[in-house]
């Protein structure tokens, strides 16, 4: 068995020939760059690709099979160097009664993924476009994904815009039927902790990903895996950890850096105080235009007084991203790249010793503190990331 570094949820910003994918994603965010940035920066070896229902992203990845430059890996997946490619896809349901919420959809291969587009295709007003509402039950369209080999996930399942908990349902079978889940995504706000407070998800394999939008953001959350190899079929056991394999560690965000945190007012701007578990109203201005954060929802719903962690779910990280570290700029970065090779090495591999001699002292001792756990953050909110601070706690 070996160990891998997975980062399941990556967007498409746009096509090579400019045509738009996910809207609010970067230019540069394409199939092959995406590919590329996983393998030769950040040290990700499985990713996971949204979007990848677009037709005009299938003519891309068929073009680089065509070539050679990408191959379709056994068991599933597309090998681009030292990283597997797995085809995904972000949908938008809404049943009557319940709020929108967002699914991600595996498939093994792009020719599944292709007849996956032309199922969706009269449901959806634009399949091309990411994350769009389809005008089917949830539990049709996850019949549809299961039926087809496929694995079925809530996507960031507490964030409080379209996410089954945050803004779809109180209970997962409200909308899905729990034994055709693959697995639960925590999302940039929350940890196993966090999610352990109800007792349904007690059985779900966890995992967090990055939802990134920009190719800097890749792997800013991602697990590591134990499988045979990088291949759909070896991840669809280890989310089932089956035949040995499984989920041994998450990398997230500590969920105080997560956007949506803590309950945010949008009249003042103001993230609530840490001590208000439940509000109707602004502490400061009295406004109810506020936004639940993902912590006080999760206590709204949390059928325990306390967390209590399921035997097979691994340790949860928390995992500061080489972005956030104060004074790190990108010549240093590229300093340590070259010195390094990727962004796992130097989170999970350099010494403090070796990191000093690429990028200095106060570099090195700032990445043994994220290691560590004790670097200072200041609680986000109402979709303001929170910050790191170098003072000492």
């Amino acid at each position: 068995m070996n160990s891998y570094f997975v980062d399941l949820h990556v967007h498409i910003g746009r096509t090579e020939k400019g045509a738009p994918v996910k809207i609010s994603g970067s230019r540069d965010l394409t199939f092959y760059n995406i590919a590329k940035e996983a393998s030769e920066r950040k040290g990700i070896e499985v990713i996971g690709i949204i979007d990848c229902q677009s037709p005009a992203v299938q003519e891309e990845i068929m073009h680089y099979l065509d070539i050679g430059e990408m191959v379709e890996q056994e068991g599933g997946g597309i090998r681009y160097n030292r990283t597997t490619v797995l085809l995904g896809s972000e949908i938008e349901v809404r049943d009557p009664g319940l709020g929108p919420a967002h699914l991600l959809a595996y498939l093994p291969t792009i020719a599944d993924m292709r007849d996956f587009t032309e199922w969706m295709r009269p449901h959806m007003k634009n399949v091309g476009l990411s994350s769009q509402r389809i005008y089917v039950p949830a539990r049709s369209l996850q019949e549809e994904v299961v039926g087809r080999g496929g694995l079925l996930v809530p996507a960031h399942i507490f964030t409080p815009y379209k996410s089954v908990f945050g803004s779809g349902a109180t209970k997962l079978a409200q909308m899905l039927d729990p034994d055709k889940v693959a697995a639960v995504e925590l999302g940039l706000s929350a940890d196993t902790e966090m999610a352990s407070c109800l007792s349904e998800l007690d059985r779900y394999t966890f995992v967090t990903n990055s939802d990134a939008h920009s190719l800097g953001k890749i792997g800013r959350e991602y697990n590591r895996m134990e499988m045979a190899a990088p291949s759909f079929n070896e991840l669809k056991l280890a989310l089932a950890r089956a035949e040995g394999r499984r989920v041994t560690a998450n990398y997230g965000l500590n969920p105080r850096l997560g956007k949506y945190h803590r309950t945010y007012c949008d009249s003042c701007e103001s993230v609530l105080d840490e001590t208000a578990i439940a509000v109707d109203r602004c502490l400061y201005c009295g406004s109810v235009k506020i936004v639940r954060g993902v912590l006080d929802r999760i206590r709204a719903m949390s059928d325990r007084q306390e967390a209590q962690i399921a035997d097979h779910h691994p340790p949860y990280h928390f995992q500061v991203p080489l972005e956030y570290i104060p004074g790190l700029g990108k010549k240093k970065l590229q300093a340590m790249l070259d010195r390094f090779g990727t962004e796992m090495n130097i989170l999970h591999r350099a010494s403090r010793d070796e990191i000093r001699e690429a990028a200095g002292e106060d570099i090195a001792s700032a990445i043994m503190r994220a290691r560590e756990g004790t670097l200072v953050l200041e609680a986000g909110g109402g979709g303001r990331y929170g910050k790191v601070s170098m003072k000492r706690s």
